[in-house]
């Protein structure tokens, strides 16, 4: 079959299972279009074909030892990718930094090692913004571009690990989100991003970096998401905040139920927001109103409620990363700023901006209890062209361009709260815009079940083929490869 990777991850999993195709197969494929397509893309850091290889033999070896008895891992087979902030145990582990360009991580991140557990083939990590901080993914391995246009970025942090699964280089993605690096990616990609609440999934061996951090999974649809989150979900002894196991195939379930009439508010629109993403906003809110949901009016939201305090962690959080003196210069200038500033904070200034955090919080939390989810678009602006947000004489000016283009997704961060950015929106030229959806802590479940009930009303995949003409001219334009590992 030449079209294996259009495939959803649920489809990819079935034909496994149905013997229709071999997880040899599948992963071949997969490899092919990477080797095809990510000179233009920039998705992945590194492409392990060997050990990816030797999972689908051990793949095959356990679905025929199986038989036709029950018992097979739910994603056994299926090609994964995972974002180069996650240690995958034996590859080169750079958190998108050069300073880094000799690491190898010594084991699998606790979340790496349930993907596996539950069958996944690792094909290799994922382009990222180096420490994953910023909202663009451009570094000096590579930079990851949106599959529908690749002359606009990915978004970031985790916009390889988007690029990746919205091209077909990947079934489904690991990525992370401490202020929108999952969703934000999304978004620029045309799939599907989830911030899980916090505590849902072990940040091990890792810290939860102030409560800000998760892994997420990037998915075409929101089946597959959930089928990802089902994976990934669950604590190690020595997290900061766990939540208790969900019963398996319960995020699944989830989506295979109705939502029910909910209570939907709807953010006001802003004047930084383009006329595309206000024009998401306000089809998206009629959809749900057609759909049987009470959708009313938000109170405004302002970013200058968490702005300075969220920056002195955000600086904090970037200082916080051991790199040998010899190797600082090796750093973007947006990582250096950083730094400089996180390392000019005391440890009073850090417990009173955290303090000051956990009461906005509250406040926030308070202002939209009333409703069971909140409507905004996922960024303010269409894909962006490559560069547009960098400015290596200025960071200060990029970190205040990233702010200005993204200034909602930190709060599901700060909340602690789960938030999901979904493709229902495209411009008249072909661009995802993102309409985020943000429920109460602990409501992953809604927000599934709500994100699928928007998919059957208003399905993305046909978008699909438009994507496919664009990546053919590009690939007939520009053969050429960026460095990146391989193994």
């Amino acid at each position: 079959m030449s079209n294996l990777h259009a495939l959803t991850l649920a489809e990819q999993a079935a034909a496994i299972r149905g013997r229709t195709v071999s997880p040899t197969e599948l992963v071949d494929h997969h490899l092919r279009r990477i080797e095809e397509l990510d000179g233009v893309l920039g998705a992945y850091r590194t492409v392990d074909a060997p050990g990816a290889r030797r999972a689908a033999r051990a793949a095959e070896a356990r679905l025929a030892a199986a038989g036709d008895g029950p018992g097979l891992p739910p994603l056994l087979g299926v090609p994964l990718s995972v974002k180069d902030t996650w240690p995958v145990g034996g590859l080169p582990f750079t958190a998108g930094s050069a300073a880094f360009d000799d690491r190898t991580a010594p084991q699998d991140a606790a979340v790496v090692g349930a993907l596996r557990a539950a069958g996944g083939v690792l094909l290799g990590t994922t382009t990222a913004a180096e420490f994953g901080c910023s909202a663009y993914t451009e570094t000096v391995h590579a930079t990851a571009r949106s599959p529908y246009d690749p002359g606009r970025g990915a978004g970031g942090s985790s916009g390889g690990a988007a690029a990746s699964v919205s091209a077909g280089l990947a079934a489904g993605a690991l990525g992370s989100d401490g202020g929108g690096s999952v969703r934000i990616p999304a978004a620029a990609c045309g799939v599907v991003g989830l911030k899980p609440s916090r505590g849902r999934v072990t940040t091990a061996p890792g810290t939860d970096a102030f409560g800000l951090a998760t892994a997420g999974p990037l998915a075409r649809t929101v089946l597959d998401a959930a089928l990802l989150l089902d994976v990934m979900a669950g604590s190690v002894p020595g997290d900061g905040s766990t939540l208790p196991a969900s019963p398996a195939g319960h995020f699944r379930a989830c989506v295979e139920r109705e939502p029910g009439p909910l209570r939907i508010g709807v953010l006001p629109r802003t004047d930084g927001w383009h006329p595309e993403a206000a024009l998401a906003s306000r089809r998206t809110a009629d959809l749900l109103a057609d759909l049987g949901h009470r959708v009313e009016e938000a109170p405004p939201f302002d970013p200058a409620e968490y702005v300075p305090d969220f920056t002195v962690l955000w600086s904090v959080l970037a200082a916080a990363v051991p790199v040998p003196p010899e190797r600082e210069d090796r750093l973007l200038p947006l990582t250096r700023w950083l730094r400089a500033r996180g390392n000019e904070h005391s440890a009073v200034r850090l417990a009173s901006a955290m303090a000051s955090l956990t009461a906005t919080a509250r406040t926030i939390c308070h202002r939209y209890d009333r409703f069971d989810a909140v409507l905004s678009p996922t960024t303010d602006q269409p894909p962006l062209p490559v560069g547009s947000l960098a400015d290596p004489d200025a960071p200060e000016r990029t970190y205040a361009r990233m702010l200005a283009v993204t200034p909602r997704t930190p709060v599901a961060n700060l909340t602690g709260r789960p938030s999901i950015s979904l493709p229902l929106h495209w411009t008249p030229d072909g661009l995802p815009i993102g309409v985020m959806l943000t429920a109460r802590l602990h409501q992953e479940g809604l927000l599934l079940s709500l994100g699928a009930q928007l998919e059957r009303a208003r399905p993305w995949h046909h978008h699909a083929a438009r994507q496919a003409a664009v990546l053919e001219r590009a690939t007939g334009q520009n053969t050429a490869r960026p460095e990146r590992g391989t193994r």
